[in-house]
């Protein structure tokens, strides 16, 4: 194998951890999109359950950003 395709090998290895996590990301990115968007909603039709409905934004938000975080390590732990 010359030096030239060595390299780009270990180039398209790198690169496709990186789109890996970018797909990774997308689902909890859109999954905190709908959870503040329906929580600011849920806000604006019933005010009085503000502490309720923000304690429940919250806990989802920290669910979808586990997900995000776990994209994070997954190449590193399968990677070479």
């Amino acid at each position: 194998m010359s030096a030239l395709q060595t390299l780009a090998a270990d180039t398209v290895h790198g690169s496709v951890g990186s789109i890996g996590y970018g797909l990774a990301a997308i689902g909890p990115g859109i999954g905190i999109g709908i959870i503040f968007g329906n929580g600011t909603q849920a806000l604006a039709r019933q005010p009085e359950a503000a502490g309720l409905i923000r304690a429940n934004q919250i806990l989802g938000f920290a669910f979808c950003e586990a997900l995000a975080l776990i994209g994070i390590v997954m190449p590193f732990v399968f990677g070479k």
